[in-house]
C-alpha cells in the first residue's frame, strides 16, 4: 500500500470509525490553520466510511515525490464511474482546488461542503442529478513544502503550500505542454470523466478592493456559442444568489495600472495554458474562481464554499441544459471538419470598445518612494469607496486559420506525437511508407526570449510562409483527422502561430539549426561563382553590406550570405515544419 494512504487510514482509526464531530481541521483551528495532506485524506476517509453510497475516493495519479493524487467522487445515488453519470445523462462538474497551494480555500470548502452533503443533512439532494469530481489538492507536493512565507501578499493561513510543484513548475501554465507527471495525470481524469464544467479555485494577488471573490469566465469568442450562453445563464443566476447571501463578487479585475486602479480593467490574457482556456479548447465551460487575498481566510473559505454550492445547485437543477450545450459544440467541432470556409482564431486583441463599471474599491494615495523611485500606492480599507472606471475586458478574434482536413506528423517526431497521446488525440498510424505532396511551412528568422519560463525559452518570433511540399512519410507517421471533438486542442498544439503551440514551447527548436556547415575558404569560392552566375546577386550583397554595418563587420556572416543562398544550405531544410496539413483529397489518399 502506497505510504500516504496509509497514514490516512491510522489516522482516520485514530479518530474512530463512529465519530460523530465532523468539524473539518480548518474549522477546528478557527481557519487559523489548513490541515497537511494526510489529515485532509483522514477527514475525505471517514467522509466515504460514513457515507459509502455517496462519497468514493480514488487515485488518479502519483507526484515526483511519490505521493498519491485523491480524488472524490460524488453523487446522490452511487453514480461513481464516468460510464455510469453518461448513462443516467448527468452532467459531471470537475471542481479542483490548490492547483497553487498556497491558495488552498477550495480545499477547506471542499471538506464542509461534502461534509453537509453527506453526512450532516443540510444539503442531500445537491448531487440528485449531477456527479461531482473533486479534486481537494492538485499539486501535492508543492502543498507539503509548506511555508508562513510562501505568499506575501496573502492574510492567512498560518502556513500555506508552495506555488510549483517540486519541479518548479507551475501546474496552472502547463496544460497544453504537459511537462509535469501531475498534468499528465490530470488529463487521463479529464479525458476519462469528459466532465460537462470546471471549476478551478483560486485566490488573488494584485489590488485592494471590498470584494471577498472575483471570477472569470472565458470570452464569448472563445466558445461555442451554445456554451457561450449557457455561461451567460449561469453567472446571471448565480452571482445575484451569491451576493444575497451576503457576498460581495465582482468579475476578475486585471488592472491596465496597479498603481491608478482608474484606468480600468482589462482581460488577463487567459490562454489554453490555464485551466478555463484549456477547458474552452475541449469545449467545456469553465470558472475561475478567485477569493481575495486580503480577506480573512474564514471569509475566503466560506465565500468559495457558497459559490460551489450554489453552482452545483444550479446544475442539479438543470442537468439537461449543460448536457445538451457540451453535446451541441462537440458536435458543431466534428462537423467544421467538413466545412471549407471554417475559421479558427488562434490569437485575439482586445476589443477597442470599452463598457463602464462601477469598481467598489478604496480610497487610496500615491506617494513617490525614495527606495523604489516609482509611485507607491497604498489603500486605506477603512475608506470604501466606489469608482466609475472603463471596463476592456472584451476580445475579438486576432489572427485567425482555416482548418485543415488532418494533419500528419511524420513518425520520427516523437516529442509531438507524445503530446497527442497525452491529449488524447485520435490519430491513425502509417503501416507503410508513403510519398505525399501536402502544404507545410517554412519558418525563418527565429527569435527566443532571453530567459526561461516554465523551464523553457519561449520562441517568440518568426517569419512563416505558406509552402508545398513533397515527403516520404515513414512507417508509423500518424494522420490527425479533424473530425474528433478535440480537433481545436489539435490546432493550438500543431499551428506554429497558436500562442501555446509545441513550437512556441521550445520542443521543435532543432529545425532551425544547420548541421552541415562551410569552411571560408570554400565558401570565398563557393560566392564568386555564384556572383559570376547571377549578377542580380552582387546588388543585393552590396545592399546588405550598405544596410547592416554588423553584417559588413563580420566576414564569416558575409560568406555566410553566400551559404545560405546555395543547394548545399538548402538541403538541411533549416526550417522546414515538420508537421504537414492535408485537405480532404490528400487525407483520401492516405486513408
Amino acid at each position: 500500500m502506497p505510504k500516504w494512504p496509509l497514514l490516512a487510514l491510522l489516522a482516520f482509526a485514530a479518530t474512530g470509525a463512529h465519530a460523530t464531530d465532523w468539524t473539518t481541521p480548518a474549522e477546528a483551528a478557527h481557519f487559523r490553520t489548513t490541515p497537511n495532506y494526510a489529515d485532509t485524506l483522514a477527514y475525505l476517509e471517514r467522509l466515504q466510511h460514513a457515507a459509502p453510497g455517496k462519497i468514493r475516493l480514488e487515485t488518479f495519479g502519483t507526484t515526483p515525490e511519490g505521493r498519491p493524487m485523491t480524488v472524490v467522487i460524488a453523487s446522490g445515488d452511487g453514480t461513481f464511474t464516468p460510464a455510469a453519470a453518461r448513462a443516467a445523462h448527468k452532467p459531471v462538474v470537475l471542481v479542483q482546488a490548490g492547483i497553487h497551494p498556497g491558495e488552498i480555500e477550495g480545499k477547506d470548502a471542499g471538506l464542509m461542503l461534502l461534509r453537509d452533503f453527506a453526512v450532516a443533512g443540510k444539503y442531500p439532494h445537491l448531487l440528485d442529478h449531477a456527479v461531482l469530481v473533486y479534486i481537494p489538492v492538485f499539486s501535492v507536493d508543492g502543498h507539503e513544502h509548506s511555508s508562513p512565507y510562501n505568499r506575501i501578499n496573502q492574510n492567512g493561513p498560518d502556513s500555506m503550500g508552495f506555488r510549483g510543484q517540486s519541479q518548479y513548475l507551475n501546474l496552472n501554465r502547463d496544460y497544453i505542454k504537459a511537462d509535469a507527471p501531475e498534468m499528465r495525470a490530470w488529463l487521463k481524469l479529464w479525458q476519462a470523466w469528459l466532465p460537462d464544467f470546471l471549476v478551478d479555485v483560486h485566490t488573488t494577488d494584485g489590488a485592494d478592493y471590498q470584494y471577498d471573490l472575483t471570477w472569470y469566465t472565458e470570452d464569448p469568442h472563445k466558445l461555442d456559442p451554445v456554451l457561450a450562453g449557457w455561461q451567460q445563464r449561469l453567472t446571471d443566476t448565480v452571482m445575484p444568489a451569491y451576493d444575497r447571501r451576503g457576498h460581495l463578487a465582482s468579475i476578475y479585475l486585471e488592472f491596465k495600472d496597479g498603481a491608478d486602479p482608474t484606468r480600468g480593467i482589462e482581460n488577463f490574457g487567459s490562454g489554453p495554458r490555464f485551466s478555463t482556456g484549456y477547458a474552452a479548447l475541449q469545449n467545456r465551460p469553465a470558472l475561475l474562481i478567485e477569493t481575495h487575498m486580503l480577506k480573512p481566510y474564514a471569509v475566503r473559505v466560506q465565500a468559495a464554499y457558497d459559490l460551489i454550492e450554489l453552482m452545483l445547485d444550479y446544475i442539479d437543477a438543470h442537468p439537461a441544459a449543460l448536457l445538451a450545450a457540451t453535446a451541441k459544440a462537440d458536435a458543431d467541432t466534428v462537423a467544421r471538419a467538413h466545412d471549407a470556409q471554417a475559421s479558427v482564431p488562434l490569437t485575439f486583441k482586445p476589443d477597442p470598445a470599452s463598457t463602464p463599471y462601477a469598481l467598489k474599491g478604496y480610497a487610496y494615495t500615491l506617494t513617490r518612494s525614495d527606495i523604489s523611485g516609482a509611485n507607491w500606492i497604498r489603500y486605506d480599507p477603512h475608506a470604501p469607496k466606489t469608482y466609475d472606471i472603463p471596463n476592456w475586458n472584451g476580445l475579438l478574434p486576432d489572427l485567425s486559420i482555416t482548418p485543415p482536413a488532418a494533419y500528419v506528423v511524420p513518425a520520427q517526431w516523437t516529442t509531438i506525437i507524445d503530446r497527442l497521446d497525452a491529449h488524447g488525440i485520435r490519430y491513425r498510424r502509417l503501416a507503410h511508407a508513403v510519398t505525399i505532396t501536402a502544404q507545410g511551412y517554412q519558418l525563418d528568422d527565429p527569435q527566443w526570449a532571453t530567459k526561461p519560463f516554465e523551464g523553457h525559452l519561449m520562441l517568440r518570433d518568426f517569419k512563416l510562409a505558406d509552402v508545398q511540399r513533397t515527403v516520404t512519410l515513414p512507417p508509423g507517421s500518424v494522420v490527425v483527422p479533424m473530425d474528433q471533438r478535440a480537433a481545436n486542442v489539435v490546432i493550438e498544439l500543431l499551428e506554429p502561430q497558436a500562442p501555446d503551440s509545441l513550437l512556441q514551447w521550445g520542443y521543435l527548436d532543432a529545425i532551425f539549426e544547420a548541421k552541415e556547415y562551410g569552411e571560408p575558404r570554400v565558401l570565398e569560392k563557393l560566392a564568386r561563382d555564384m556572383l559570376a552566375k547571377d549578377p542580380s546577386l552582387q546588388a543585393e550583397f552590396d545592399k546588405k553590406l550598405h544596410d547592416d554595418p554588423a553584417f559588413a563587420a563580420n566576414g564569416y556572416a558575409r560568406l555566410d550570405f553566400f551559404f545560405r543562398r546555395s543547394p548545399w544550405y538548402a538541403v538541411q531544410g533549416v526550417g522546414a515544419y515538420p508537421v504537414l496539413r492535408l485537405d480532404a483529397a490528400g487525407l483520401r489518399q492516405l486513408l
